[in-house]
């Protein structure tokens, strides 16, 4: 079971394509202006866990050996998505990413929006100097996506009526588009066809739709296992898979005072914990784990047709120790 795995061993046969890789990254992003420099130097330092240019790699060994254009469909991926996120903090008026301040926190709006809009064309530029068109394609083609599903998604959160085939719709736009990305550019820069690539993707996206709904049953985790508050998405008012299970299964006065919850109260600490015990009783969590396990089947059956190697044994560790985390 690899439960007991943790990312440096699943990392382990792209360990030194991963160091790498950081290198070329920081260098894709050198500036002749200071004060870029230094934004960018904050970036680079508070990196995540890196799954984005792991599944780039790992997808790529799978597909025939990781090349030059590996790093750079890595690249364009951070570039284009760290631009995105940069984006969202300013819309957002957030403060904070991952515990570390924003660059609309640290530098203020107007430079952060700039600063945006440099890293975009930076990706942009890193494709069409190196002639890669076909993952400049790839990759625009998330971003647009992803934009779409979150538009998607403040046009339908007003009324917090989501039913579920328009929560699937917003995830595969919003989460899932990227990490297919991922995976057909890591394919599509091993040299692979166009069959090949357009299954990566689809892999990907069975992968990225697994994952939110991961990310939805934190919700109702206990409390500090997972680093998360529990909680968090019902005040926002998100309608996520458990609770838009649980509400089709109730009668309409229940659904009524429940969005009411969400709507009017979602401040309110001991009425946010009704609406996690409702989901409870109501069948949301379960629901939502066999639908995420059913995404993450599809995802591996997808693989089937690869030959075997340590690659192809690894992206399916990644996949394993994301879904199977602890609630």
């Amino acid at each position: 079971m690899s439960q007991s795995l943790t990312l440096d061993e699943i990392k382990a046969p792209i360990a030194s394509v991963m160091d790498d890789f950081e290198k070329k990254f920081r260098a894709s992003m050198k500036s002749s202006v200071p004060l870029l420099d230094r934004i960018t130097h904050y970036i680079v330092k508070r990196k995540g866990k890196q799954m984005r240019p792991m599944f780039v790699f790992l997808s790529a060994g799978m597909c025939g050996g990781i090349t030059e254009a590996s790093y750079r469909a890595s690249a364009l991926i951070e570039l284009l998505h760290t631009a995105t996120l940069v984006h969202d903090d300013v819309v957002d008026d957030s403060n904070e990413r991952r515990g570390f301040f924003s660059l609309n926190a640290l530098w203020k709006n107007k430079i952060a929006v700039l600063v945006g809009d440099y890293l975009l064309s930076k990706g942009l530029l890193l494709s069409v100097d190196n002639n890669d068109h076909n993952l400049l394609k790839i990759v625009s083609g998330a971003v647009k996506v992803m934009s779409e599903g979150e538009l998607l998604q403040i046009e339908k959160a007003r009324r917090l009526d989501i039913k579920e085939d328009i929560y699937f719709e917003i995830i595969r736009q919003k989460t899932a588009s990227l990490i297919a990305s991922c995976c057909a550019c890591g394919a599509a820069s091993a040299g692979s066809d166009e069959e090949t690539v357009k299954q990566m993707h689809r892999f990907g996206e069975c992968i990225g739709i697994a994952f939110q709904i991961k990310d939805d049953l934190f919700d109702y985790g206990p409390e500090g296992v997972i680093g998360k508050p529990t909680g968090i998405d019902i005040k926002e008012s998100k309608m996520t898979l458990p609770l838009i299970h649980a509400l089709s299964q109730t009668d309409k006065s229940t659904r009524r005072k429940i969005i009411n919850i969400i709507k009017n109260h979602n401040t309110d600490d001991a009425k946010v914990k009704e609406v996690i015990a409702f989901v409870k009783q109501n069948g949301g969590m379960e629901y939502a784990m066999s639908r995420m396990t059913e995404y993450k089947e599809k995802a591996f059956l997808l693989l089937n047709g690869f030959n075997d190697n340590v690659y192809k044994e690894k992206l399916k560790d990644l996949v394993r120790f994301t879904i199977e985390r602890e609630l």
